[in-house]
């Protein structure tokens, strides 16, 4: 692409040397005079070729893709769930289109293990290619589920997300392991606390086990919940009075979906680090 900072070869003191030299001849020297021209055009046919090669080369850049693997937090929502709202469907208003595309596929309430099971990991991978990026973020079912040995599914968790970053590397693209978010919870005295047990350490320990990306939308969404407070916390989440909206006559009071708003400022949240990290893995070519 032809940047507008860029300095153009024209300027060079190779390129103005004709000109300068023109000006320094008599009137008569008319063999000068067309050797100097004759040089100018082809550098400037030189200079042609080069910006048209450059903005070739920019027209065929095509975006990389930043694919979704997680639970209802992140994932699309139907027209009769509205308002509520993913905050992986905002994330892509955070980043330069001409550079990201997004293909969100987390599924509400899926865990890891269910969203290999049903078939949805392999889809994603199918559709990864090098160079992409790959989210992946769960817990928030997880840690639903049950099993006779209580250590289980902590562990299947740890062993899913190992395959989910070695799958990605695979493939030739990037895996960025996120943190589940926190829910709104406050005790009686207004003091938030966390849900998620164990899970968002596992999540922390693979990433540096494997040296894989980490967005820590656990803590970070903690930290936003502390500030907001009980009351103010509350438009970030679905929460409606009866008769506010039509898809919920009745009301709702979900302190775990969010609404658009709530969406928006997670997204925002999840869009500085991973800015950050494109511009450790790439050199800031991206």
């Amino acid at each position: 692409m032809f940047t507008a900072g860029l300095r153009s070869p024209i300027l060079s003191a190779e390129f103005v040397a004709p000109v300068a030299r023109l000006r320094g001849r008599q009137k008569g020297s008319h063999s000068s005079w067309e050797v100097d021209t004759r040089t100018m055009r082809i550098r400037l046919k030189c200079l042609a070729i080069l910006v048209a090669a450059c903005g070739v080369v920019a027209l065929g850049q095509k975006p990389v893709t930043v694919h979704m693997a997680g639970d209802s937090t992140m994932a699309p929502k139907t027209e009769r769930s509205r308002p509520e709202t993913g905050w992986g469907e905002p994330f892509g208003e955070f980043l330069d289109p001409g550079k990201f595309a997004i293909d969100n596929r987390a599924v509400n309430g899926r865990s890891a293990k269910s969203f290999i099971a049903e078939g949805r990991w392999q889809a994603l991978l199918d559709a990864t290619k090098p160079g992409d990026w790959v989210f992946v973020q769960f817990g928030h079912n997880d840690e639903k589920e049950t099993s006779a040995d209580p250590n289980a599914p902590l562990a299947d968790f740890r062993r899913n997300l190992q395959r989910f970053v070695t799958d990605v590397r695979a493939k030739g693209a990037t895996p960025v392991l996120l943190t589940p978010v926190m829910r709104r919870r406050y005790d009686a005295n207004g003091d938030f606390f966390d849900t998620h047990g164990e899970y968002p350490g596992v999540v922390r320990q693979v990433a540096k086990e494997l040296d894989a990306d980490l967005i820590d939308l656990h803590a970070m969404t903690g930290d936003l919940l502390r500030q907001r407070g009980p009351e103010a916390s509350r438009s970030l989440f679905l929460m409606l009075k009866p008769g506010e909206h039509p898809n919920y006559p009745d009301g709702v009071e979900d302190n775990t979906h969010f609404s658009p708003k709530g969406a928006r400022a997670v997204a925002q949240l999840a869009a500085g680090p991973f800015l950050e990290i494109v511009a450790k893995r790439t050199g800031g070519t991206r």
